[in-house]
């Protein structure tokens, strides 16, 4: 007589027959708590399957392992084998493509996830015009000839730039006056002897000392020569 869908032998029977590989007593309680079947009532509806021949078992030492007969299962032959191979093989293809399909809508969101929101693109906008706008009330404050450095500014910066010219003067004579002295009596070319110990003139390098004196205001120039 075949056990009531609801009874614990029915449960566990089922259970095991969908699982369909070794199981011992622990495996099935562990599984079937959300019926409410404790490990002993499970232990004796196996016993019970396993007496009346409805699930075979194996003992190992103190232990049982319960099995779903096999008699009760359709072993496919070579060509359902065959069958089933190009069914899974499909079924892993199509699996790799929705991954693949998955991976791409992810990126997707992650993409829009980084743009701005409308509320942010709108405060990005304003904050823009107003650089805009100043930088343009800058160009119009440029165009009107308006002196942006004042006049003390400009004469503190004048007095450092006449400082520097003068200390530049300083060293370039120095610099003739130790110069001349050495190779006053050199049996040296001058022009070899110079490159030899690694000296350029102010001349070699494209700068002239009279040009950066020229850009001083004529009041804070000094006379040439001196």
């Amino acid at each position: 007589m075949a056990p009531k869908s609801d009874s614990a032998e029915a449960i566990v029977l089922n259970f095991v027959n969908e699982q369909n590989r070794p199981l011992n007593s622990q495996n099935v309680a562990d599984s079937l708590q959300k019926f409410n079947l404790k490990k002993t009532g499970v232990q004796k509806a196996l016993d019970a399957l396993a007496d009346s021949g409805r699930i075979s078992f194996k003992e190992y030492g103190k232990q049982k392992i319960y099995l779903a007969r096999q008699d009760q299962f359709k072993i496919p032959n070579s060509e359902e084998l065959t069958q089933m191979k190009e069914a899974n093989a499909k079924l892993q293809q199509h699996l790799s493509e929705q991954k693949k399909a998955i991976t791409q809508v992810e990126e997707e969101i992650r993409t829009l996830q980084s743009n701005l929101t409308l509320k942010e693109m709108r405060e990005k906008e304003a904050m823009l015009r107003k650089e805009v706008k100043e930088l343009e009330e800058k160009l119009e404050t440029l165009r009107g000839g308006v002196t942006l450095v004042s006049p003390e500014d400009r004469k503190a910066i004048e007095q450092i730039y006449s400082e520097k010219l003068g200390q530049w003067r300083k060293r370039k004579r120095m610099f003739k006056d130790i110069w001349d002295v050495i190779t006053e009596n050199s049996p040296k070319n001058l022009k070899d002897f110079k490159e030899e110990l690694g000296i350029e003139y102010d001349e070699d390098v494209g700068v002239n000392l009279q040009s950066f004196s020229d850009m001083l205001p004529q009041n804070r120039k000094r006379p040439r020569g001196k």
